[in-house]
């Protein structure tokens, strides 16, 4: 069933550069059926994004400044949010910022059952990042046709350059994962490691690194072995990862 999703964005907190790759990526997860932006828009700042609302048709809530320091804009997104909430019209959640104070609402917005998606600039805190299903830092989005988007990746100087980003924290994540998945052989479903990756880490996203799949990012690798294999009927085929360990040293006997 496909998700719908209430999209709500901190105007004062989101470049509007994001707009159109932003709304895009939202619409892989689920179908934006409502979509507002928060902030004061008697403010210069926000004149770039007067044009986009428009063709995306996003709905702007004013929200007025009304205490020096304090920010206005959390509260009316919060507010918002659980009256969507309690009218049962979506079951899933994006909220697009990259302000830690909504950390509590998506946490909130979990425990009732939600599909919390959030998405904002790198300097998030982590708090936030954690409390939701999944969060995409927006600048991967506008680098995506950067990405390595070919089969070959194992020998490329691009793929080297790109397996430099990949920390030794990240493989170890990664391959502990498909340990934990993996049957007597050793082999574990793509899909199910990607998934189980997601909830260990929801900002886990292969693009963070530049690769456009996970399978890219594997190959990429040399610690890990991925196949393709067709289902029972032949019909479409199934990716397996595993570990590649390394062969054991042999004693050296004392003569």
């Amino acid at each position: 069933m496909e998700l719908k999703l209430a999209v709500l964005i901190d105007g004062d907190n989101i470049p509007s550069a994001y707009i159109k790759e932003m709304m895009e990526e939202i619409a892989k997860y689920g179908n934006p059926t409502i979509k507002r932006i928060y902030g004061d828009w008697t403010k210069p700042h926000l004149s770039k994004w007067k044009k986009l609302l428009l063709e995306n048709a996003i709905t702007p809530i004013q929200q007025y400044g009304y205490t020096t320091g304090k920010n206005a804009t959390d509260s009316a997104m919060i507010i918002d949010a659980m009256d969507i909430l309690y009218s049962e019209k979506v079951n899933g959640f994006c909220l697009v910022s990259s302000d830690s104070d909504f950390t509590r609402l998506a946490t909130r917005l979990r425990e009732a059952g939600m599909k919390v998606f959030g998405i904002g600039e790198k300097k998030t805190p982590n708090p936030f990042i954690v409390a939701c299903d999944k969060f995409i830092y927006i600048e991967i989005l506008k680098n995506q046709e950067e990405t390595i988007d070919s089969e070959d990746v194992k020998n490329t100087t691009e793929s080297k350059n790109k397996y430099d980003k990949i920390t030794p924290k990240v493989i170890k994540l990664i391959a502990s994962t498909i340990s934990d998945l993996a049957d007597d052989n050793g082999w574990a479903p793509l899909r199910d490691v990607g998934s189980l990756l997601q909830k260990k880490q929801p900002n886990f996203d292969s693009r963070n690194y530049g690769f456009q799949k996970l399978s890219l990012l594997l190959k990429s690798v040399p610690k890990y072995e991925v196949e393709q294999r067709e289902n029972s009927k032949g019909n479409f085929k199934i990716i397996y990862v595993k570990n590649i360990k390394k062969p054991r040293r042999g004693r050296r006997i004392k003569k």
